[in-house]
């Protein structure tokens, strides 16, 4: 990266010294200083505007390949398919999808008439299933605590007199505390039911969800990008276009193993064309902005002057060469037939 300051400074002596302490010469004025602007210069490349690599969501034996580099391809377009086991077309994965849906609708519906016709007890009226849970469990855990004494009635009965059994202040404290005892155990059973009811409720709602979103994204007319990898990871026997673009790069021949998780095919979207830089030290970047204008010359059209608009300055840094650096990306105004990805260009911001 290069940085050049132009600063330029012109001195005229319109005096003639006759002798040492002379006046100056009558009518003549001093010229003013002239400092030139800042130009910061940076080394960047040409990028499309949009691009993206498609990986495998399956892996399996290439059996059909219906494009070539170069291809033009729109949304939603079958680049190529795979034979793979559980893999999946868009046409099964659209029927699985309704199949889902059908079957989430019907989980809801049960789940929400067994939460609406749980039979809570008075003490739950003003609870969630979470707070009734821990109150019954503090509850039980008195009564547990205060049944103890008693909890091996029989044998300490045996070892009393025949008085000491029949007196009530015994038998009225053991039956007391072992009702308390019981009836904490039903309310703590009654609470882990309407906990694992609402539960039951939650997780059909979150089915329901999921599978109306897997559904509207396999039946999208419009084949939106935002629903493609939706339609990728179900529909994984094919793989298709996310967006209207140029195939630059393609990794597949039929016949041939594609692993799950491999880079197969690029597509870029070269309808406009931007510039990266990533050599703008921390010294310069401090002096550049977006909607900036910036002017691109290519190495390889070195007589051509490109117009351009800074769209993005990084947030984030990285080190080369032990200068902090950030990348900057400027959206060219026109594009050229004999533009290529990767070019090499000097941008000067202005």
């Amino acid at each position: 990266m290069k940085r050049l300051k132009l600063i330029v400074y012109f001195f005229v002596l319109a005096l003639l010294v006759a002798a040492c302490g002379g006046a100056p010469a009558a009518g003549s004025a001093p010229v003013s200083t002239v400092v030139a602007d800042n130009v910061v210069i940076a080394e960047g490349r040409l990028e499309p505007i949009h691009f993206t690599q498609l990986a495998l969501n399956a892996g399996g034996l290439v059996s059909e390949v219906f494009v070539v580099e170069g291809d033009q391809v729109a949304a939603g377009d079958v680049i190529a398919r795979l034979e793979a086991p559980n893999a999946q077309t868009l046409i099964s994965a659209q029927a699985a999808a309704a199949r889902e849906l059908t079957a989430a609708h019907q989980d809801m519906r049960d789940t929400q008439f067994k939460l609406d016709n749980f039979d809570a007890p008075s003490d739950f009226w003003d609870l969630t299933p979470n707070e009734a849970l821990k109150v019954s469990l503090e509850k039980l855990t008195k009564a547990r605590k205060d049944f103890e004494p008693y909890k091996h009635l029989s044998v300490r009965v045996t070892k009393l007199t025949e008085a000491e059994k029949n007196t009530e202040i015994f038998k009225t404290d053991a039956k007391r505390y072992k009702k308390y005892l019981d009836d904490a155990w039903a309310k703590y059973r009654k609470a882990l039911e309407w906990l694992d009811i609402e539960t039951n409720f939650v997780k059909a709602q979150a089915r329901l969800a999921q599978a109306q979103k897997n559904y509207d994204a396999l039946f999208d007319p419009s084949l939106a990008e935002n629903t493609a990898g939706v339609r990728a990871a179900l529909a994984n026997a094919e793989v298709r276009a996310p967006f209207n673009g140029t195939v630059t790069n393609l990794n597949l021949k039929v016949g041939e193993f594609a692993a799950t998780g491999q880079i197969v095919v690029t597509i870029a979207d070269t309808s406009s064309w931007v510039v990266k830089t990533k050599d703008l030290t921390e010294l310069d970047v401090v002096h550049i902005k977006e909607g900036q204008t910036a002017i691109v010359k290519f190495d390889a059209m070195p007589e051509m002057e490109f117009s351009g608009n800074v769209t993005s300055v990084g947030k984030n840094f990285t080190e080369s060469q032990g200068d902090v650096v950030y990348e900057t990306t400027i959206l060219l105004a026109k594009k050229n037939p004999a533009m290529r990805w990767g070019m090499t260009a000097q941008v000067e911001f202005r």
